[in-house]
């Protein structure tokens, strides 16, 4: 496999994305820095898996990740794909496409396309278990209702909808089993010591 490349489409310049987890942001000790005030200084990860490119928006951004246009929360990338970080648009090239079986292992080690906010419901979901050492339980609905500052019935609704996309079946610690599956699948991971303040302030 070629080594993906991002090109900035104003500038013409270009990153390498050689390793397995790439951070983009404006922020000090990322991967790719991109000085523009609407990138957050930890804006996204480009995640390589396989022949396969994603990115994940790590749901810290003020102005959000996308891809062709659409706002994501996490999106495998093609070839040709515009990949807008703030209102840095760069341009994506060196992935293979995706044919055949590889959409099969796709599925298996990569997650389904998700929206912004339900990469803040998985996080906040998953936050005490990331947080401790030992297994603890994931939050409830009313802990992500309070952190994200929406109602409980809205996070419900989330939680059903996240369920379906990962194909968790109902029955005991649904929640638990879903966060088991995004951590597993990359979606969500420890934050960095800064982000969390910046998170909480």
């Amino acid at each position: 496999m070629t080594t993906p490349h991002l090109r900035v489409e104003d500038t013409g310049q270009g990153f390498a994305v050689p390793k397995d987890l790439t951070t983009v942001g404006r922020g000090a000790g990322v991967d790719i820095s991109l000085d523009d005030p609407s990138v957050s200084r930890l804006h996204a990860e480009l995640i390589r898996r396989g022949p396969h490119l994603y990115v994940s928006d790590l749901g810290l951004s003020v102005n959000g990740t996308r891809v062709n246009g659409r706002p994501v929360g996490q999106r495998v990338l093609a070839d040709g794909d515009v990949l807008s970080f703030g209102t840095v648009r760069t341009r994506v090239s060196g992935v293979s496409a995706l044919a055949g079986d590889d959409t099969v292992e796709l599925r298996r080690i990569s997650a389904p396309d998700l929206t912004r906010r339900e990469v803040e419901v998985l996080t906040s979901l998953c936050r005490p278990a990331l947080q401790q050492d030992a297994f603890v339980a994931p939050a409830t609905a009313h802990d992500i209702a309070d952190e994200l500052v929406v109602t409980e019935a809205a996070v419900k609704q989330h939680l059903l909808r996240l369920y379906q996309k990962f194909r968790i079946g109902e029955g005991v610690n649904r929640r638990a089993r879903l966060a088991n599956e995004v951590i597993s699948a990359g979606v969500v991971r420890p934050l960095p010591e800064d982000a969390e303040v910046r998170r909480a302030g």
